[in-house]
């Protein structure tokens, strides 16, 4: 079994008693569920750097990467710092987040925040809803094209917007639909955990014009935005080169401000 695999059996169990404690009327019921969603598709469309700036404080492939610093702390750095929205990694037992997380971050910044999970039943997206998100992450390697089409569309209509991510020609073709506003290219292979934006570029061409082309993981250095923009992705998601410095605002801040400089 390889790591994607034991992530999705955990999170089926995981989901499978979540539900037998906390009831949809609850979630329905909390104070958030009524708020209006912020549009990242939005923000990145009208920006210069494309900065989806993460919150994760660990990854299977990297055990842990910063503890030190408050939630509060590390979101209001990037809001600060320009970032067009933020992704807030939710998943406990591999990644070190939770929904408590998602929680914090939407109460310091006024930023569209993505619940970076790996979703694989409506309940999560009402969670999601619940807890302050304003988009959701779905993986095509783990879902099959009824299961994207169903839970994009119950997202959409809980008013969160869509980032559909897609590692290979294959999971693209098979997920591209209506109700979808992003589509990201993750550059690490989720079953190996290496790393190339040669993913990037190869797909490039087959994402339509309708979404928003994202580039997401391993992306470290403005020379390798530089490189994606041609392609005509207009988000990159970027986690730990600012997660593993001593200030991830700071990082961020420096970050976009040299790419608006050779804008």
């Amino acid at each position: 079994m390889n790591i994607l695999d034991a992530i999705i059996s955990d999170k089926r169990r995981e989901v499978t008693l979540k539900k037998t404690i906390i009831p949809v009327s609850q979630l329905e019921a909390a104070a958030l569920f009524e708020r209006t969603p912020l549009s990242l598709s939005h923000n990145l469309k009208n920006s210069t750097s494309g900065i989806i700036a993460e919150h994760k404080r660990r990854s299977p492939s990297k055990s842990v990467i910063n503890n030190s610093f408050s939630v509060e702390e590390v979101v209001k750095g990037y809001e600060n710092a320009g970032a067009c929205g933020i992704s807030v990694l939710t998943d406990g037992k591999y990644f070190g987040g939770s929904l408590e997380d998602l929680l914090l971050a939407r109460a310091s910044v006024n930023l569209p925040l993505l619940r970076k999970e790996f979703i694989i039943d409506e309940y999560q997206i009402l969670e999601a809803k619940a807890y302050g998100a304003d988009l959701i992450l779905l993986i095509a390697a783990v879902l099959s094209r009824a299961e994207i089409k169903k839970l994009s569309e119950f997202a959409q209509c809980l008013g969160l917007e869509v980032l559909l991510e897609v590692h290979n020609r294959e999971e693209l073709e098979k997920a591209v639909m209506p109700s979808l506003n992003m589509i990201g290219v993750n550059n690490r292979n989720l079953k190996t955990f290496e790393v190339s934006l040669d993913y990037s570029w190869q797909l490039a061409a087959f994402i339509p014009d309708d979404f928003v082309k994202v580039s997401e993981s391993g992306i470290s250095t403005v020379q390798a935005v530089q490189a994606l923009q041609p392609y005509g992705y207009k988000g990159y998601l970027i986690g730990e080169k600012f997660m593993k410095s001593n200030d991830s605002g700071k990082a961020c801040k420096d970050f976009i401000n040299q790419i608006n400089i050779t804008v």
